[in-house]
């Protein structure tokens, strides 16, 4: 119930929703009944140490694996047995964390692949697709580079050209792996300062980084994954204060 004279809240719908999430390989539990859910214009942080199952759980949404066990829900559908590209139709775009362009083409091209390859791509004419490729390149700061070969690309730049094709994709869900890998500080403050120029484009945001700034700064919420367990999911203060992730992720406080 609430106040007199007060309206509750809307409920927010989650754009994907996992529940038990399970990836077994050979035996190997790389991911263990994990459970969220992320609602749109929200972003979700993920930490944890290497080998906590963090880009096993994105392979699992992105359709590169299938669940061993539990349920991907994106919008409500079932998508547990979709394909990559079927998904990819739906609305769900990554980045990698090895950047690797489409060789021989120009980054206006790579990211006209992204406009056609995503979700309403197949009804699109090519001189839709490369006005999209060129908005979201604007977008991005790669302008000046629009007829560049994208394989001649500096690091910082085929980063921003990661986030250009995913863009293009139209995602309602964008799935981003690492992408400030190998950045240095300030390149870091303008990924972040891109990333959340990106809010309000009427998508969810799965954002997994061990840049502990960064996550601090973009998160709503950040999830903790240890040896493929959800151990923490909560507002950034509250888990990054947590003793079990200080413990598990961020090193033991001296005494």
């Amino acid at each position: 119930m609430t106040a007199l004279g007060q309206e509750e809240a809307p409920t927010r719908v989650p754009v994907i929703e996992a529940r038990g999430l399970t990836k077994r390989f050979q035996g190997l539990v790389s991911v263990n009944a994990v459970s969220f859910s992320i609602a749109e214009d929200e972003i979700l942080g993920v930490i944890g140490p290497n080998g906590a199952g963090k880009t096993t759980l994105v392979n699992m949404i992105s359709g590169t694996y299938e669940p061993s066990d539990g349920e991907i829900l994106f919008r409500g559908e079932r998508i547990n047995h979709l394909p990559a590209f079927r998904r990819a139709h739906l609305g769900i775009a990554r980045t990698f964390q090895v950047m690797k362009p489409f060789p021989g083409m120009t980054v206006l091209d790579n990211v006209t692949v992204g406009a056609l390859f995503g979700r309403d791509g197949g009804e699109r004419s090519m001189a839709r697709a490369r006005e999209i490729a060129r908005e979201w390149i604007a977008f991005t700061g790669l302008g000046s580079r629009i007829e560049a070969q994208a394989d001649a690309l500096g690091g910082p730049d085929r980063k921003r050209l990661e986030f250009a094709k995913a863009l293009a994709m139209g995602p309602k869900l964008l799935l981003l792996d690492e992408v400030m890998a190998g950045l240095n500080p300030v390149e870091v403050d303008e990924v972040v300062e891109l990333i959340k120029k990106m809010r309000g484009q009427g998508m969810a945001m799965l954002v997994i980084e061990h840049v502990v700034k960064a996550i601090r700064s973009l998160s709503d919420r950040v999830m903790v994954l240890h040896h493929g367990e959800k151990i923490a999911d909560d507002d950034p203060g509250a888990v990054l204060e947590d003793p079990r992730v200080i413990e598990a992720y961020l090193g033991k406080r001296r005494k």
